[in-house]
Parts: structure tokens; sequence; C-alpha cells
């Protein structure tokens, strides 16, 4: 399964390789319309390989993506960490309970205890 995963990062790699190779070009990206550059005074362009653009995009959305599910789960990892609390309070409170009103013909406690009621 290793072998598996090292020829698919092999294959990927020149994949990637090759279109940068292939897209070198030097394109100018605008970050600001002309208009808006011309309000603010700033002159907003940057001369970038093609493939550096291509690239940074695929990364710019795989990172606005992993972020938006990352505030999506939220809500899931609030609750399960809410849930694990109140795990935690419970088992508090029976080993309280054992240890303060344990008695040998308590069937609640001997459940909790061995499985199985005691007789």
């Amino acid at each position: 399964m290793r072998y598996i995963k090292y020829a698919f990062y092999a294959i990927l790699a020149i994949c990637l390789v090759s279109i940068a190779v292939a897209n070198r070009t030097v394109v100018t990206l605008h970050l600001l319309t002309d208009d808006i550059a011309g309000l603010l005074g700033i002159q907003a362009t940057i001369d970038l390989p093609l493939y550096l653009i291509v690239f940074g995009g695929i990364a710019a959305g795989l990172l606005i993506g992993f972020v938006w599910e990352w505030f999506r789960e939220h809500k899931h990892r609030a609750e399960a960490a809410r849930e694990k609390r109140e795990k935690a309070q419970l088992a508090r409170e029976v080993d309280r309970l054992r240890d303060t009103k344990a008695k040998p013909e308590d069937d609640v406690l001997a459940l909790l205890e061995n499985g199985k009621p005691a007789n």
C-alpha cells in the first residue's frame, strides 16, 4: 500500500512539474480594476508566471474550503465537548454515590458495578 501512495505522489509531481514547465510565461495580474486603482492612487499589478497563478488559485480554494468546513462543523464539535463533560460529570456522581451510599442489597449500584443484580 505504501508503494501505491508513493507512485501516486510521483505521478502527481510529474503532472504538476509538466504544467509548470508548459505555463511559465509571465502574465500581469491586476488586483484592482483600473478605475479603482486610479481613484486610490495604487498601481495594483503583479507580474507572475501563469503556473503560480493557477497553483495559487487552487491553494486558495482549498484553504477557503477547509476554513469554511471547520466553521460549519463547529456546532458538532461543541456538542461533542458538552456531551463529554456531561459524561464525566455523571461518572463522578456515580462514583460518589457508590462510595457514600452503597449497600449490598442496592440493585441499581450492583447493576452499574457488575452488570447483574446482587442477590
